[in-house]
């Protein structure tokens, strides 16, 4: 039995709505904006710039992000960003110490990495589909749904790369791939559950 499930997804894929409904199934813990949550606890800052750098913390090849930034170092010398993500990764070990958890994105399937009782997942989806469920779930905005998806994606892969050195998506660092379009949302759940079993 694979007592922690993370969960890692492409924008608008149902990702979230996937480890929501395996934590239901499985009677596990479900932890994904709690972990921001926490990580503003303990830091001081608030949930809002903690998600903010979320997105950006990996962006340091661009111009903008460096200027956005320059002055946010702490007395040690690690960036802001940095220290934010090591007390995530903190939190995120605790929280599978705990046992019987379903954690979405922030990295955890390489914080796991090591543990034998855990399952990575990715979810992945068509364009198309991706795009109608944003629309759906967050509304329209001002930039089409398909640059929505491309710049969030792209800034989850940057985020990824800085931190963990390796490819977001790619394959070979996940237990199992599922695209949530061809299954649908309940499907891609039931496999997650009876592969954690």
């Amino acid at each position: 039995m694979k007592n922690v499930i993370t969960i890692s997804r492409e924008f608008g894929s149902g990702g979230r709505t996937i480890g929501k409904r395996v934590a239901e199934l499985l009677g596990y813990a479900f932890y994904d904006s709690e972990i921001v949550n926490q990580v503003a606890e303990r830091s001081g800052f608030s949930s809002a710039f903690i998600e903010e750098c979320g997105e950006y913390a990996g962006a340091r090849s661009s111009l903008l992000f460096s200027l956005a930034t320059a002055s946010q170092y702490t007395a040690g010398g690690m960036s802001v960003q940095d220290k934010l993500y090591l007390e995530q990764e903190n939190i995120i070990r605790e929280l599978a110490d705990k046992g019987g958890c379903v954690i979405v994105g922030r990295c955890a399937d390489y914080i796991l990495r090591e543990r034998k009782d855990a399952l990575h997942v990715f979810i992945c989806s068509d364009m198309e589909s991706r795009a109608k469920r944003i629309v759906e779930c967050y509304g329209k905005k001002d930039k089409s749904p398909e640059k929505r998806l491309a710049e969030k994606d792209q800034k989850r892969r940057v985020y990824y790369r800085n931190y963990t050195g390796r490819e977001w998506g790619a394959m070979k660092n996940y237990s199992l791939c599922l695209n949530s379009a061809a299954l649908g949302l309940e499907t891609c759940a039931q496999i997650i559950v009876q592969a954690a079993k």
